[in-house]
């Protein structure tokens, strides 16, 4: 079926990125940490409400879904004789999508960092490992989740169009970051007014 690569690779993508590991997770422990925090179902709401090592686990297999949504793009690619890495691009870009807006959660989710680090890590792993110490650093002199994960958002983009100006990536690895990183900074939208009104929580303090 040449041509039906790209909706399959989406449509399967976002599947897999909308699983709600945090609320599955969450389940072990009778806590929803849709009704706590910050209502998020990702890593870090995951362990102010779950703690840290069901959080572990909430982030690892959200990572797990950005990975496995990329090489599901891949296998269909395969699958179609397509000959381009398209498919596995946009399954990545998908799986954020999916993650920030479940369908099986009342289109709620988390803010896809976790998630895009995982389609990266399978797609650009240098730019991921560009990424990983800005994010470390901004929340290592600020204490601001948010911000980090702001800040590695549009480092992965640069990375990718760097890799990408190299010689070192495709123009779809390019244009994946940059949508993540769109997509992570849009569902970082309420943590950005916070951090501008000064009211934005600071790791450690609930």
């Amino acid at each position: 079926m040449p041509g039906f690569e790209l909706p399959l690779a989406a449509l399967l993508g976002y599947l897999i990125g909308a699983v709600p590991s945090g609320v599955m997770i969450g389940r072990l422990r009778g806590v929803d940490p849709r009704a706590a925090g910050s209502g998020r179902t990702g890593t870090t709401n995951a362990f102010r409400t779950l703690g840290p090592a069901l959080a572990s686990v909430v982030f690892l297999l959200d990572v797990a879904k950005g990975a496995v949504a990329v090489l599901a793009g891949s296998w269909i690619a395969a699958a179609l004789d397509a000959p381009d890495a398209w498919p596995a691009a946009l399954a990545g870009v998908a799986a954020v999508v999916g993650h920030v807006r479940s369908a099986f959660i009342r289109f709620g989710g988390g803010r896809g960092v976790a998630t895009g680090a995982g389609a990266m890590l399978v797609l650009a792993p240098l730019a991921l490992l560009a990424a990983i110490p800005v994010f470390a650093a901004l929340v290592w002199r600020t204490r601001y989740v948010s911000l980090g994960s702001i800040g590695a958002a549009v480092a992965l983009a640069l990375g990718a169009g760097v890799l990408f100006a190299l010689g070192r990536a495709g123009v779809e690895v390019a244009v994946a970051a940059a949508l993540i990183g769109i997509v992570v900074v849009v569902a970082h939208a309420d943590n950005i007014g916070r951090l501008r009104a000064g009211s934005e929580r600071r790791l450690g303090h609930g």
